[in-house]
């Protein structure tokens, strides 16, 4: 009986560091999809885009599994420091202003931003061209914030939406009359859609650093052992060809950039 005792008391004992190695198989993303292609939900319900697959690339190439936490955009970095999840992989610009917040990963990928406006309307990324206009944007985005600093103290009126498939439905209602997203999500979510018939680019992409750079995976700071086996399989698998098979399920250029 004693010796029972002691094996139970052993293993009770032992708990926590299994526990611990499981979480340590497991990389927890924060995402919202709710931004093709980089991220949206089929029709059965699962996780598609080219996010998701480079997310489940990196999982392999570590060993571990994916595991995806639903959250909006605008509470992302939030539910980060609350520790509701590891990392953040969804189309995350790194800014200066989320560095002073979290740490990042290497770039995914780069990516600038574009207005969308009815085809023929003469509308521009600026602040003349929009004045008196509409402009959607997702809640706490880098466009949300450059608009707000640029167009909007000059007569343009910036909406916020918590997902970007709220600004299209509004944007094809004519309840808006532009919208402001990543030149990427633009083309490849709505114009190439069938929803998107009769808009178009305004103008050209807006190429300030405050809403184009490079897109990567978001970390707690001080979170070192996770940055650094996530770097390691960016590299691995744009070293393997993984990366650029993914990419070109959805894409036809380079978007990982210079």
């Amino acid at each position: 009986m004693k010796q029972l005792l002691l094996s139970a008391l052993c293993g009770l004992a032992l708990l926590p560091a299994v526990v611990h190695a499981q979480d340590q198989q497991t990389i927890r993303f924060g995402v919202d999809p709710s931004y093709p292609p980089f991220e949206s939900k089929a029709p059965d319900g699962t996780l598609v885009g080219f996010d998701i697959d480079l997310g489940n690339a990196i999982c392999a190439s570590l060993h571990e599994k994916c595991v995806w936490v639903e959250q909006n955009f605008d509470s992302m970095i939030p539910a980060l420091k609350a520790r509701k999840f590891d990392a953040i992989l969804s189309a995350m610009s790194a800014t200066a202003a989320r560095r002073q917040q979290i740490d990042f990963s290497d770039r995914l990928y780069s990516s600038p931003s574009s207005l969308i406006a009815r085809a023929g309307s003469k509308l521009l990324p600026t602040a003349q061209a929009l004045k008196g206009q509409r402009v959607g944007v997702v809640q706490g985005s880098t466009q949300e914030t450059f608009a707000k600093t640029e167009w909007e103290p000059n007569g343009v009126t910036v909406v916020p939406y918590q997902t970007q498939d709220q600004i299209y439905e509004d944007l094809t209602n004519a309840r808006l009359d532009a919208s402001f997203q990543s030149a990427v999500q633009a083309d490849f979510g709505f114009l190439k859609k069938p929803r998107g018939q009769g808009f178009a680019l305004a103008g050209e992409p807006v190429k300030d650093s405050r809403v184009s750079g490079d897109v990567a995976i978001g970390i707690r700071k001080g979170d070192t052992p996770l940055a650094t086996s996530i770097n390691q399989a960016i590299v691995a698998i744009r070293h393997d060809g993984t990366y650029q098979k993914v990419a070109a399920k959805y894409f036809n250029f380079d978007i990982y950039g210079e």
